[in-house]
C-alpha cells in the first residue's frame, strides 16, 4: 500500500464524520506522519506554526482512533494502517473497506452501509428502533486537551452558569495559548452526562451560518421521528451543548475586535437569537476576542456570560518541571513574564532547554527578552489589530500602567477613536486593569506583548 491509498481512506472517513473533505494541512500531516516526520518539520514544510499542526493532528488522530477502536497517533499511524490494510487485503479497494468491513461512528452511534444493514438480524433492528435515542457526542473536531490543576475556579463558574443557571450563550475568550480549549475539553468531560448531544465544531472563514445550521440539523434529525427545518426546534426538544472553537476566524483582521467578515455577518444576529429565544441548549464560544453581541447581551442581562481565563500561576511550574529546567528560584519570574500562558511557556521552555541547557537564570540574563519561536504567533495576533489599536498599544507598551484619561497629545486620534481602541483591546484580553490608591483605573499591557510591540 502507499500513502495515496491511506489519504483516500482518511478523506472518506473524515468526510463521513464531518461533512468536509481533508484540507491541505490535514493531508500534509498524514503524509508527514507516514514518512515519520516530526511536527515541527511538517510545520516548516507547510509554513505554519507547530502548535497549529499539533491541534489539527489531534483531531485527526481522534477520528481515526474512534474508527479503528484503538489508540492511533503519529508514532504508530503507519504501522496501524499497514496492519489494517493486511486485515482487509481481500477487498479490492482499501478505501472502500472502511464502508464494507468496518463501521463509522457518528455522534456516538454505529452507522452501517446498506450492505451491512441487510445482514442484520430483524430482532436487532426492531430493538434499536424501539428505544429512545441515546446520548450522541461528536468531538472529532476537538483537539486533545491537557489537564491543569488550577482551573477549578473557572470550571466551577462555567458549570454553575451552564447547569444551574441554564445560560444559553457562554463565551470563553483571551490570548492564544492561554488554555481556552483545554478548559472547554475538561468542562465537557465533567458535564457530558447532562446533555443529549455534545457537538464540537471548529470555525473557519468558510463556515457560513447556513452551512453550520444545515450540519447541526442533519445531526439532530437522524434520530427524530418528527423532522424540522428549524434549528431552534431541535434545541428546544433536546438538551444540546454546541462548542464553536476558534470563533475569531469569523472576524476580520485589521479591524476593531468582533468585526465580522462580510460572509459571516449573519452570526451576530444568530447569537442574539440564541440568547434571547427560549430553548434547552447552550452554545459555548471559544475565541481570541469577545464578540460585540456578547457585550450587548450581557448589558441586557440576557442568558449570556463571558469568561476570560487567567494564567496558570504557580501551577505552571509543572510545565517547567516536565521540561527538566533548572534554577527553580527563577521560575516565578519566568512564569510572570509569560503570563502563566501554558502554550507560551511550553514553547519557551523548549528554547531554554535547547539554547541554555535548561538554565532559566541564563536565559533571563540575556540583555533583552528573546521571543524565538513565539514571534510568529505574536505576529499573527498583532496583525489582527486595527491601526488605531496599534497606535494605542504602542503608547501603552512604553508605560508600566497608564491612565487612559490622560491621552498624550502626540496620539493623532480623536477622543472617541482613542476610547474605541481601548475598548477593542480589552475585548481581545490585551489590557490588564489596575486600580491605584486613588481608585482610578490604570491599564497595562502584558509583559510579553509589551516586549513584542517594543521590538517592532
Amino acid at each position: 500500500m502507499d500513502v495515496q491509498e491511506v489519504l483516500k481512506w482518511a478523506d472518506e472517513l473524515v468526510s463521513a464524520k464531518t461533512g468536509a473533505h481533508l484540507n491541505s494541512l490535514q493531508q500534509a500531516i498524514l503524509a508527514g506522519a507516514w514518512d515519520s516526520q516530526k511536527y515541527h518539520e511538517i510545520a516548516n514544510d507547510y509554513h505554519c506554526t507547530e502548535a497549529n499542526v499539533k491541534r489539527v493532528a489531534g483531531s485527526l488522530w481522534q477520528v481515526i482512533s474512534d474508527e479503528l477502536d484503538e489508540k492511533v497517533d503519529k508514532k504508530n499511524f503507519r504501522a496501524t494502517m499497514e496492519r489494517f490494510y493486511i486485515s482487509n487485503s481481500n477487498v479490492v479497494d482499501f478505501a472502500q473497506s472502511k464502508f464494507y468491513e468496518s463501521r463509522i461512528n457518528i455522534c456516538g452511534e454505529k452507522w452501517h452501509s446498506d450492505k451491512a444493514a441487510k445482514t442484520r438480524a430483524p430482532s436487532a433492528a426492531s430493538t434499536s428502533t424501539s428505544k429512545q435515542p441515546e446520548q450522541r457526542n461528536n468531538l472529532t473536531e476537538a483537539p486533545e486537551g491537557e489537564n491543569h490543576n488550577n482551573r477549578h475556579a473557572e470550571l466551577t463558574t462555567l458549570k454553575k452558569w451552564i447547569l444551574d443557571e441554564k445560560i444559553s450563550l457562554v463565551n470563553i475568550f483571551g490570548l492564544p495559548g492561554i488554555g481556552k480549549t483545554t478548559l472547554a475539553r475538561e468542562l465537557v468531560e465533567q458535564i457530558k452526562d447532562n446533555f443529549d448531544y455534545i457537538l464540537w465544531r471548529n470555525c473557519t472563514n468558510t463556515l457560513t451560518l447556513p452551512s453550520l445550521q444545515t450540519n447541526l440539523i442533519e445531526v439532530f434529525s437522524q434520530n427524530q421521528e418528527t423532522k424540522s427545518s428549524s434549528l431552534i426546534d431541535y434545541l428546544r426538544l433536546n438538551r444540546c451543548l454546541i462548542i464553536l472553537d476558534d470563533f475569531q476566524e469569523l472576524f476580520a483582521s485589521g479591524e476593531f475586535a468582533g468585526t465580522y467578515l462580510p460572509e459571516s455577518v449573519s452570526y451576530g444576529k444568530f447569537l442574539k437569537e440564541m440568547a434571547r429565544s427560549p430553548h434547552k441548549s447552550c452554545f459555548l464560544l471559544l475565541s481570541w476576542e469577545k464578540p460585540t453581541e456578547i457585550v450587548t447581551l450581557e448589558g441586557e442581562n440576557r442568558h449570556c456570560r463571558s469568561l476570560q481565563p487567567g494564567g496558570l500561576g504557580e501551577a505552571a511550574a509543572e510545565i517547567l518541571t516536565n521540561k527538566g529546567l533548572t534554577d527553580e528560584n527563577k521560575w516565578g519570574e519566568l512564569i510572570q513574564i509569560y503570563g502563566g500562558n501554558p502554550s507560551w511557556l511550553n514553547i519557551t521552555a523548549s528554547t531554554i532547554k535547547d539554547l541554555c541547557n535548561g538554565s532559566v537564570d541564563r536565559f533571563l540574563s540575556y540583555p533583552s527578552l528573546f521571543l524565538g519561536d513565539l514571534e510568529p504567533i505574536l505576529k499573527e495576533y498583532y496583525q489582527r489589530l486595527s491601526p488605531s489599536e496599534k497606535m494605542v498599544i504602542f503608547w501603552l507598551a512604553n508605560h508600566e500602567a497608564a491612565d487612559i484619561f490622560q491621552k498624550p497629545v502626540e496620539l493623532t486620534l480623536s477622543d472617541a477613536d482613542f476610547l474605541k481602541a481601548i475598548q477593542s483591546l480589552r475585548k481581545r484580553g490585551l489590557l490588564e486593569k489596575i486600580i491605584d490608591n486613588n481608585r482610578a483605573s490604570l491599564f497595562s499591557v502584558p509583559a510579553l506583548i509589551k516586549q513584542y510591540v517594543k521590538n517592532r
